[in-house]
């Protein structure tokens, strides 16, 4: 028997700008938690990562923030909003790669290559971080002297703090990058690290940004921090990414905390309006998998219509994310969401 085929409502106007850009947002959120799963968890509720559905995820994700789900959803949101130009995050990017590499224009449009050693143990990981950035690629360190050629480097770096090739360079601790972000041209690498929260900032040889959210303590826009020696871009909140950014998020755990029967959360966490609207349609969704919600929240964000003028373009997830095609097909009606008047 054929699974049903996954579609979302098709609309003849698009979703208000902030509706739009939530259902991208969740997505990132949605593509981190499934990410985050790792062998035991999958063998737990007895699935490949591919034919996860969001009820399973719901039973086995990580909710407290202290073991990474805000910080890995942060991480996927801040990377694909930089490959689909958006731009309350590419523009304060670009302007921190102009101040940090002479090299780097002032009017840079930045991209973005995932990083994190830990990610190394996936099946084709580096493949795909080495061939994206291309041959003529090269990381620039801070100070003078040559840069460095991306591939051999990152490899290297894939190590962790184990890696022997890294000791003594001025790339010493390139393995704690989580995002290498480039310009239009895509040649020059500059390292950077995404923190869910500023005061957990770490510098290190081959580290020149940071990305952060806005803090009490920590005005929005761009500043060098003299402790760690990166420049840091400090998301605006609420009325910035952080603010859309949170209330995805918010969305994404209630859902979870509904579908896997988790302790709620506080009542002052609540999504707006309009995320609770996408929650509804996510638990609907609970026994869809993963891989076709993203499919349908990317329709849902309308990204293709030229009416709108920030696009968070469709981010293909990399091969060694989704892993193991080769287990039964879970039949599941596929979701559908309404458009967020």
């Amino acid at each position: 028997m054929d699974k049903p085929a996954v579609s979302f409502i098709v609309q003849s106007d698009p979703p208000d700008e902030y509706g739009r850009a939530l259902y991208a947002v969740c997505r990132s959120i949605l593509r981190a938690l499934l990410d985050q799963l790792g062998k035991d968890e999958l063998e737990i509720i007895q699935s490949n990562r591919d034919e996860v559905s969001l009820k399973q995820l719901a039973y086995v994700a990580r909710l407290d923030r202290d073991k990474g789900m805000r910080g890995d959803g942060f991480e996927w949101a801040v990377h694909e909003a930089l490959m689909g130009q958006e731009n309350r995050v590419s523009d304060l990017v670009g302007r921190a790669m102009n101040r940090a590499s002479k090299h780097i224009g002032a009017s840079a449009v930045p991209s973005s290559v995932m990083f994190g050693y830990e990610r190394a143990k996936h099946l084709g990981f580096m493949d795909a971080v080495v061939d994206e950035a291309g041959t003529d690629a090269r990381l620039l360190p801070d100070g003078r002297g040559r840069p460095f050629q991306f591939g051999p480097w990152v490899r290297a770096a894939a190590a962790g703090p184990e890696s022997t090739l890294l000791q003594g360079t001025r790339i010493e601790q390139i393995w704690k990058t989580d995002l290498f972000v480039t310009d239009a041209v895509g040649e020059r690498y500059l390292a950077a690290t995404v923190k869910s929260q500023w005061r957990q900032l770490e510098g290190g040889k081959g580290l020149r940004l940071a990305i952060v959210p806005e803090a009490k303590d920590l005005r929005s826009g761009v500043s060098f921090n003299k402790k760690t020696g990166l420049w840091m871009v400090a998301l605006p909140d609420p009325d910035g990414f952080m603010g859309l950014f949170n209330d995805a998020y918010s969305a994404i755990a209630e859902t979870i905390y509904s579908l896997g029967k988790h302790t709620q959360s506080k009542y002052w966490s609540k999504p707006s309006a309009k995320a609770q609207k996408i929650q509804d349609q996510l638990v609907k969704a609970a026994n869809a998998s993963v891989l076709e919600i993203e499919d349908a929240l990317n329709d849902a964000a309308q990204q293709n219509l030229v009416s709108i003028r920030q696009q968070l373009v469709s981010v293909q997830a990399p091969p060694w994310l989704h892993l193991g095609k080769a287990a039964p097909k879970i039949l599941a009606p596929k979701p559908r969401f309404d458009r967020i008047d």
